[in-house]
C-alpha cells in the first residue's frame, strides 16, 4: 500500500466503574429543628432502595468531531477523530496523490484501484492530512479575519504597511483616480492614506472598483521596475508583463520571456515581490523547479526560503 502512495504537495478515558454508593443518611437534630422533637420516641428508619448509577457517557459522544468537508466531495472517511469528506478523481497515473488545498482534502488515484484501498491509504497518512487541513483552514480563518470593509477610514495593506483609505469628493490631489499622501503625526510616526476621488456616499462596490483600478497601474509600475532590475543580473530579457488575478498563483513565465505577475502581490513588503519577480526571471533559464533552479535565484535573493514561507504563510487580504 505504501508504494500507492504519494504526496502532491512540495482519547479519553473508557467509561469508568459505576459510581461508589453515596454516603448513608445520617438522622439527627438539624440546627432549626423544634426542641420538642428531640424528646419523642425514634422513628424506625426507612429503608433506602440505591439504585445503581447509570454508566457514564464517554466523553467523544457529547463532543462533535471536527469535520472538513470539500465542496466538491464524493466520499468521507474518519481520520482519527475528524470526519473527513474529499473530492476523489480518477486518473491516468500509478499512485494515489492527496492535494490539500483552500477547499480541503483532494485525491487523485488510479482507476484500479479499490475505494477500500484508497480509504486505507488515506488513513495511512492521517496525521500528515490532518494537520494539512488544520493549518489551511487556519489560514482561511486569518484571510476572512483580515477582509477589507470598503468604506472611507478603511484600512488594507500597502508593500506590508498599513494603507488608510480616504474618500475625497473634492478630487483635492494629482494624479489620475488616486493618490498617496504621507502625513507625520504629533508623535512623529508617519502614516500613509490612499485619497480616492469618490463621495462618502460611494458604495462598497464603487470604492473597491477604484482602489482596484488604482492599486493595478501601481502594481505595473512597481513590477517593470523590479523586472528591470534583476532580469540583467540573471542574464536574461523579459518581453511582456501581463497582470493577474488569480487566487492562488502569484506568478509564471513563459520561454518567450512572457511574466505575468498577480496585482495583488502589492500587498507584501518589498523584499517578498522581489523574490516573486526573481522566481519568474529564473524561470527563463530554468523552466523547472530544480536544484539548478534554486540555486539560480539564490544568486540574487539569497534569503528566498525565508520570504517564500512568509508569502505562503501571510495571506493577502480577502477582497
Amino acid at each position: 500500500m505504501q508504494r500507492l502512495v504519494q504526496l502532491a504537495l512540495d482519547l479519553f478515558d473508557p467509561p469508568g466503574a459505576p459510581a461508589a454508593a453515596p454516603s448513608p443518611v445520617v438522622a439527627g437534630l438539624m440546627p432549626n429543628q423544634p426542641q420538642a422533637l428531640v424528646n419523642q420516641a425514634p422513628v424506625a428508619p426507612k429503608t433506602i432502595v440505591i439504585r445503581p448509577a447509570a454508566p457514564a457517557v464517554p466523553l467523544p459522544s457529547l463532543l462533535s468531531p471536527a469535520e472538513f468537508r470539500h465542496p466538491q466531495a464524493s466520499r468521507e472517511v474518519l481520520l482519527g477523530d475528524a470526519v473527513v469528506a474529499y473530492a476523489l478523481q480518477r486518473a491516468r497515473r500509478r499512485s494515489i496523490g492527496f492535494t490539500v488545498g483552500a477547499d480541503g482534502l483532494s485525491v487523485r488515484a488510479p482507476s484500479w484501484v479499490t475505494l477500500g484501498a484508497v480509504d486505507a491509504a488515506l488513513r495511512e497518512k492521517s496525521d500528515w492530512i490532518l494537520r494539512k487541513l488544520s493549518e489551511a483552514r487556519e489560514r482561511q480563518q486569518r484571510m476572512e479575519g483580515g477582509r477589507i470593509v470598503w468604506a472611507h477610514g478603511a484600512e488594507l495593506p500597502y508593500l506590508g504597511e498599513p494603507l488608510r483609505l480616504v474618500l475625497d469628493p473634492s478630487h483635492g490631489f494629482a494624479g489620475k483616480g488616486g493618490a498617496l499622501v504621507a502625513a507625520v503625526e504629533p508623535g512623529g510616526s508617519a502614516t500613509l492614506s490612499l485619497h480616492i476621488g469618490l463621495p462618502h456616499s460611494a458604495s462598497p462596490a464603487q470604492v473597491r472598483d477604484a482602489v482596484q483600478a488604482w492599486l493595478m497601474r501601481d502594481a505595473r509600475r512597481h513590477f517593470i521596475e523590479r523586472l528591470d532590475h534583476f532580469a540583467p543580473l540573471l542574464g536574461v530579457r523579459w518581453a511582456s508583463l501581463r497582470l493577474s488575478n488569480a487566487n492562488t498563483r502569484w506568478g509564471s513565465a513563459k520561454a518567450d520571456g512572457s511574466i505575468r505577475l498577480n496585482w495583488r502581490l502589492l500587498h507584501y513588503r518589498p523584499a517578498v515581490i522581489d523574490y516573486v519577480v526573481a522566481h519568474e526571471l529564473a524561470h527563463l533559464r530554468v523552466m523547472d523547479h530544480s536544484p539548478r533552479f534554486w540555486d539560480t535565484v539564490a544568486t540574487v535573493v539569497p534569503d528566498y526560503a525565508q520570504l517564500r514561507s512568509r508569502l505562503r504563510d501571510e495571506p493577502a487580504p480577502v477582497w
